[in-house]
């Protein structure tokens, strides 16, 4: 891509996951809202909701927002609703 192709949205998704990067912090360009950093998901020991013990996969995912254009608390709804869908319906995620 060249320049101008990217030099004008307003949230940006890095995701290097795809690459077995688990987390990562990235670096919100000049002009963004906010960059979403997407890890890998990765095999964990985790309580169940049955209060049993339990393997499931858990990805990192973490937003860098500027804070003159999102709110924290706008940013955190977000992402509220994201592991959500993720959780309940990830084929809406999809295109």
């Amino acid at each position: 891509m060249q320049p101008e192709e990217y030099n004008s949205g307003t949230f940006t998704l890095s995701n290097l996951g795809m690459f077995g990067v688990d987390r990562f912090d990235a670096i919100l360009p000049p002009g963004q809202g906010a960059i979403l950093a997407i890890g890998a998901s990765r095999a964990q020991v985790v309580a169940t909701e049955e209060g049993l013990i339990g393997v499931r996969r858990q990805m990192q995912v973490n937003m860098t927002s500027d804070h003159r254009i999102i709110y924290g608390a706008q940013a955190a709804a977000f992402l509220q609703d994201l592991a959500k869908l993720m959780e309940t319906d990830p084929q809406s995620l999809t295109l």
